[in-house]
């Protein structure tokens, strides 16, 4: 299994959005990089629902539930997108402050490149999140 931080805007789509459809095409991203970990997902990956711009914190879990297809919001067929399902609501969010001050976190992907939208996690960092969410 593979473990994944993928942000979104909640004034577009949060995580009771996904939570009220109860799955949602993760479509709309348009970096390389980020595209690149998306065709790395694979079905059961979880992945954090990370509040960017408003709240800016990892608020839930998803899993994927189905991998790289070509994104319905993309004319040209050169984008994809993954399914994703909620999984479960963290206890309480971790905020970007909170995961920038943890040593434990300082060599997470997300946090080296701040603009991207889809980022890996090794399976200690998803747990040392999940942990952080209990505290």
């Amino acid at each position: 299994m593979n473990y994944w931080l993928m942000k979104s805007e909640p004034d577009v789509f949060s995580y009771a959005d996904l939570v009220k459809k109860g799955k949602a095409e993760w479509d709309g991203v348009r970096n390389h990089a980020a595209q690149l970990h998306m065709k790395a997902m694979r079905k059961g990956d979880l992945a954090f629902f990370y509040h960017s711009n408003i709240g800016v914190e990892a608020v839930g879990i998803m899993e994927i539930v189905e991998e790289a297809a070509p994104d319905s919001t993309d004319e040209t067929g050169k984008w994809i997108a993954v399914h994703v399902a909620p999984h479960k609501k963290l206890d309480r969010p971790v905020t970007l402050k909170t995961m920038k001050a943890d040593p434990a976190l300082a060599d997470m992907v997300m946090l080296r490149q701040s603009r991207l939208s889809v980022a890996p996690l090794t399976p200690q960092q998803f747990e040392h999140i999940v942990a952080l969410s209990k505290a």
